[in-house]
């Protein structure tokens, strides 16, 4: 008997993941939605030869992407259950879901399960990477989808959350190229988000950062105190944390490559960014959004992040 969730997912030519994750969601449910915004792959035709329902919106933003469709899900489920495309449900979880989410008192509203990342193949059990608890299960209306640029979170209106004992698995089959790639235009989404804890573009509904709170809200309460730091030490002073500190280096020469590429260069990366920006306009509030505006067409102003007309 399935459980009374329906799944969520965005998804861009995701050939190489989607049948790995709906195979690992069909356990417990069969009401997939997933939200496309354009693949030229066989993503499409793969999701509904397994039973998803498909339709088709433009990429703005994850958050408004995903909130498009939490929005305009068609099933009227209790629960509702956010997932990427090259992620998947261990076994153990799906069983848990089946035996554990209709028993829950009517007080819990949202779920925390735990993420493994895989790299190159392999676990990253280190550098503070696992357990990773993501808010990835919750009553319908009772969550959305923050409106930043990055590291979006599912924010509860009311409510308490338990934890479930097992994983999910993000574990991407991409290339190197394409992971570096992704992090590069990251890169400029991260830079946003960090400007904007200082300048605050735009009104959102955010998780309250706090450092004994949820990961979510400890996250969010890190990542300003990261934000104060000096440039360009910020980065080094990360990766030996991660790396010594947290034990880093027991992952192996691929724990290594982790650890050194999305711990140090991708964060280096940001700050040079960050240093461009302030090379090129300044610390003016109004020339760092026209900057954007004009180099990106990103609205940095726009709670919703629509996209603008690029200058030529």
């Amino acid at each position: 008997m399935k459980s009374d969730i329906s799944v969520i997912i965005l998804t861009h030519n995701e050939e190489k993941h989607i049948e790995r994750c709906l195979r690992s969601l069909l356990v417990f449910t069969d009401k997939i939605f997933i939200v496309d915004s354009g693949s030229t792959d066989r993503t499409v035709a793969i999701a509904e030869s397994l039973g998803a329902k498909v339709v088709h919106n433009p990429w703005i933003t994850y958050a408004t992407q995903f909130n498009f469709g939490i929005e305009n899900t068609p099933f009227q489920t209790k629960w509702l259950m956010r997932m990427d495309a090259d992620e998947y449900v261990m076994p153990e979880l799906a069983n848990e879901i089946n035996q554990t989410l209709a028993g829950l008192a009517p007080t819990i509203t949202g779920v925390y399960v735990k993420r493994r990342v895989m790299f190159m193949n392999q676990w990253i059990r280190r550098g503070g990477y696992y357990p990773i608890w993501l808010l990835r299960l919750w009553h319908r209306d009772k969550g959305i989808c923050e409106e930043l640029w990055m590291d979006e979170h599912i924010k509860l209106s009311e409510g308490e959350t338990i934890q479930f004992k097992n994983d999910i698995v993000d574990h991407n089959l991409n290339n190197l190229t394409w992971w570096t790639q992704k992090h590069n235009n990251y890169a400029i989404r991260e830079v946003i988000d960090l400007l904007d804890i200082k300048y605050n573009f735009a009104e959102a509904e955010r998780v309250i950062p706090k450092l004994f709170g949820t990961q979510e809200q400890r996250k969010r309460y890190l990542k300003q105190k990261y934000a104060s730091l000096p440039l360009f030490t910020r980065p080094f002073a990360y990766f030996l944390y991660r790396y010594f500190i947290k034990f880093g280096f027991l992952d192996g020469k691929k724990g290594l490559v982790w650890h050194f590429l999305q711990g140090l260069w991708y964060r280096f990366l940001v700050d040079a960014k960050l240093f461009e920006v302030e090379f090129r306009v300044g610390k003016d509030k109004q020339a760092i959004i026209e900057f954007f505006r004009n180099e990106y067409g990103k609205d940095l102003s726009s709670v919703q992040n629509r996209p603008v007309s690029v200058r030529q």
